[in-house]
């Protein structure tokens, strides 16, 4: 049984296999998941971590017509999370080499014309946020693993001025999730922090989750903390919808159910929201592992918005407000799909495109750029943050290959 209910084309990808998979996997593809699962253990728990090559020479990156991909930048290691500062410059954290870059390029430039590291001597960098909130922010607060720091700023500027200060120093560390998201609500008075669970399911015990599958506020100075939203297993990146008040997060949810359990996701994260994690998902479904572990939580789990399909591995969100794309794009959120290890029919490896109407996702979702994960199953690249540039192009980075790579709309 499949939770996909996709087009013909999909479902004959999902019996025939990776290689059938990858051969429909193409922008424009639209995704609905079902909420009516299947049981757990339905398929076994596959170990299928992706076979990451290099590009081939041949290798080329589809958009829906009317868009063009291009290499942005390339030779970065691990880019993962990007912001976009007021000023348009892109600032990227590199991950694996403990710095944040600072990315520029003019206005419809299909390549940056500078780079330059920012900030170095970080602990595995992730998100990244600019504050206060509007056109002439005075800091940018980065997300270590372990603490969150800032640095003095002016729009413009390439390199940090000065040494970084500490705004939170103790984050929840170790274990199985690093990344740390960030956003600052749009009144700038509180600053929101993801932190992922130690786990897979807790099956160290929960004496390790402290303050984990969490989303943490603080103020911008790191006093206050209190827990914004619970039960997130991986809320791997947060931010602002449209409206400007609701915060949006994707979350990558458990592994070892099966192939088609239990869905990844985004949703609205409502103040105070629990979220299942590890007792429950997607609702109020009942772990197997954690079987009558605390019932009188079962009523109080939320369903998320909308449903990815498992094992996906969300990573990135951006809301489209440029006005380089068609106006139906406008508040549409765009994800990066970086592809999971514990599924036998590879999924991911994509940026997608989630239809928002008056403010909610509408339960599906449109493959955007495909082309990473080739027909005998490999991968050459792998999405992982995603921004808006000043001109309106999306930007995104593939921590696969080392590159940013731009969308513009060339109609």
């Amino acid at each position: 049984m499949t939770l996909a209910r996709f087009t013909l084309a999909l479902l004959a990808a999902a019996v025939f296999g990776s290689s059938a998979w990858a051969q429909v996997d193409q922008p424009g593809t639209a995704h609905r998941i079902s909420a009516d699962l299947p049981a757990p253990f339905a398929t076994p728990s596959a170990v299928n971590p992706p076979r990451l090559v290099a590009r081939p020479a041949d290798a080329v990156l589809a958009a829906p017509p009317g868009f063009s991909v291009s290499e942005f930048l390339g030779g970065l290691r691990r880019p993962r999370l990007l912001a976009t500062a007021p000023n348009g410059d892109i600032f990227v954290a590199e991950s694996a080499a403990d710095r944040v870059t600072v990315v520029r390029a003019p206005a419809d430039a299909a390549q940056a014309e500078q780079h330059e590291i920012f900030a170095a001597d970080l602990n595995r960098p992730f998100g990244i946020a600019f504050y206060p909130p509007g056109l002439d922010p005075r800091w940018v607060y980065v997300a270590n693993e372990d603490s969150v720091v800032r640095f003095a700023y002016r729009n413009g500027d390439l390199h940090a001025r000065g040494a970084p200060e500490t705004v939170i120093r103790a984050l929840p560390n170790g274990g199985n999730h690093w990344t740390r998201a960030l956003a600052f609500t749009a009144d700038g008075k509180h600053l929101l922090v993801s932190v992922g669970s130690a786990s897979n399911d807790a099956e160290d015990g929960m004496e390790r989750e402290a303050d984990r599958a969490d989303i943490l506020e603080f103020d911008p100075n790191g006093g206050h903390k209190t827990v914004y939203a619970s039960g997130l297993r991986n809320a791997s990146d947060i931010g602002i919808a449209a409206d400007g008040s609701t915060l949006l997060a994707v979350v990558n949810e458990r592994d070892g159910l099966g192939d088609d359990l239990p869905p990844d996701y985004l949703t609205r994260v409502q103040p105070g929201g629990f979220y299942g994690w590890p007792w429950y998902y997607i609702g109020a479904h009942a772990d197997p592992r954690h079987r009558d572990e605390h019932p009188e939580l079962a009523h109080a789990v939320l369903t998320p918005d909308l449903l990815i399909q498992p094992h996906s591995a969300p990573l990135g969100l951006v809301v489209y407000e440029g006005a380089q794309f068609p106006p139906d794009y406008k508040g549409d959120v765009f994800v990066a799909l970086h592809g999971s290890w514990n599924r036998s029919v590879r999924t991911g490896y994509k940026i997608v495109r989630v239809r928002m109407k008056d403010g909610a996702p509408t339960g599906e979702y449109d493959d955007f750029v495909t082309g990473f994960l080739l027909s005998n199953g490999t991968v050459w690249g792998r999405p992982v943050g995603v921004t808006v540039a000043r001109d309106g192009a999306l930007i995104f980075s593939d921590d696969g290959s080392g590159t940013l790579w731009r969308v513009a709309y060339i109609k």
